[in-house]
């Protein structure tokens, strides 16, 4: 909302620092952070608003409304007992959730929260916190023993499992009502690549006739209000990049819970240059995910996959999109290590059919692939969604990197590409990126391309060619 400075309702001066303004109009109240006119945009006795405020109020322009300083939430206590080193209560977790889903906290304080976290976080406090968000928001049920799930922790550029997983399983008749998230820390999230074949942003009456049409969906998650409190805090640790395992766990589990699955597959990517990065790590964040699992009763397995380079050639929605088209259409330029990995994870998950005699998971997953029964499913799921709103095609800046030595292409650096395709506007620009032309073991000669990056904005598509300059990401030996 927007207060003059002038204004005779609320002093600027006493919102310093973190403090929300409280506006009411009848029993209707919410809570809005301030921004201060200077230019005479606003009379003093005026505030302006966005339209979904005007909404939720039921005003109209030049209705009189209450304002005032909001309370300080008391649950700021407990985030500075955080800060100072204690492990807090289930019911100091659910209180917090509440004021987050409530939107009663600044991002100064989300962060501070956040931070606060990251330093020390016991398991029960994870567990503590998955169920308090969990709560906090609508759970969807399907009235079905069986609503499987597959996800991925992230960290590896291309790794588009999920779009061909869910067909196939879908196609084999399981349910799986996927729900997901836009990127945080990466060039591409699920959804938004998703967004570039069907409409992702589907309520839940929506999402409810896909399911019961189509066996599946693949919508974002934040629209239909499961778990609001991890969108909260989704929404500052995307900008200052923090995903901490114990954030982590306890988003997904929630999110799981929420859209009612009741048995889950999760693939952990483990390599040098993944968000984990060796065993050790892998088993500690393997047996946290349990953990919490176990205590929500959300039936999990978890698997931990080696992640040396991306997976498949695109990095950025437009670019994995098309590697996931490849796969479902069975074409021979298809990425063989994404085809594959997507049969290994659907196999899995249609391990849960009791129908299914143990090992035979794999060897459905390939079936429904290669019969082209998951591309046919692909489609009717893209159609009962809707059209997607974004512009299927790459973007019309190209550069191509190049090798500057001959020899073996000896590793590729799976946070360094992702970066750049960040750098270049991917997720945001649909269709920025970045498309690998090499492999780890192939040989290059001097001058042979390495890889393309795809961009729109003059800018950004500078910014990520500069820093090709400072590392590419991929390095040759002789």
């Amino acid at each position: 909302m927007i207060l003059p400075r002038s204004s005779p309702a609320v002093r600027p001066e006493r919102l310093a620092g973190v403090r929300k303004v409280e506006v009411r109009a009848g029993e209707v109240t919410i809570l809005a952070t301030p921004m201060i006119s200077e230019d005479g945009l606003l009379q003093p006795g005026e505030l302006g608003l966005p339209q979904p405020a005007f909404r939720r109020l039921g005003v109209r322009p030049g209705d009189p409304v209450h304002v005032a300083p909001a309370r300080s939430p008391r649950t700021l206590e407990a985030v500075r007992a955080k800060i100072a080193g204690a492990s807090l209560t289930p019911d100091d977790y659910e209180a917090i959730t509440g004021d987050l889903a409530a939107h009663r906290w600044s991002d100064m304080e989300i962060a501070a929260f956040l931070v606060a976290c990251a330093a020390f976080m016991t398991p029960e406090e994870v567990l503590s916190l998955t169920k308090a968000m969990v709560t906090a928001g609508r759970r969807l049920s399907w009235n079905r023993d069986l609503v499987v799930d597959k996800h991925c922790i992230g960290g590896i550029p291309g790794n588009r499992t999920t779009l061909i997983v869910t067909p196939i399983v879908a196609a084999h008749g399981l349910t799986m009502p996927k729900t997901s998230s836009r990127a945080i820390t990466s060039p591409a999230g699920t959804a938004d690549t998703m967004e570039v074949f069907a409409r992702v942003d589907l309520s839940e009456a929506e999402m409810r006739q896909v399911v019961e049409t189509c066996g599946a969906c693949v919508s974002w998650g934040g629209r239909v209000n499961l778990s609001p409190a991890d969108d909260v805090l989704i929404s500052v640790e995307r900008p200052l990049s923090i995903d901490t395992p114990e954030q982590m766990v306890a988003s997904i589990v929630s999110k799981k819970l929420a859209a009612g699955s009741t048995h889950l597959v999760l693939d952990v990517p483990v390599g040098p240059t993944a968000k984990v990065r060796d065993r050790r790590q892998a088993l500690r964040l393997k047996k946290l995910f349990e953990y919490v699992a176990d205590g929500t009763g959300l039936s999990i397995e978890v698997l931990l996959t080696d992640a040396i380079e991306p997976i498949g050639r695109g990095v950025g929605p437009v670019l994995e999109a098309r590697d996931v088209t490849a796969v479902l259409e069975n074409r021979a330029d298809a990425p063989e290590d994404l085809r594959e990995k997507s049969i290994r994870l659907a196999g899995r998950v249609l391990e849960v059919d009791p129908a299914l005699r143990g090992g035979a998971g794999e060897r459905r997953a390939r079936e429904l692939l290669e019969s082209g029964a998951a591309a046919e499913k692909m489609a009717q799921i893209c159609e009962a969604q809707g059209a997607s709103p974004l512009k299927n095609a790459t973007g019309d800046l190209i550069h191509e990197v190049r090798a500057a030595g001959s020899g073996r292409v000896a590793a590729i650096d799976c946070l360094r590409i992702a970066t750049i395709a960040r750098l270049a506007g991917a997720p945001t620009d649909p269709g920025a990126g970045l498309e690998l032309l090499r492999k780890t073991g192939e040989t290059v000669r001097t001058g042979e391309p390495l890889y393309r990056i795809y961009g729109s904005e003059i800018s950004d598509f500078g910014f990520a060619c500069e820093a090709t300059g400072e590392d590419p990401g991929v390095r040759i030996e002789s």
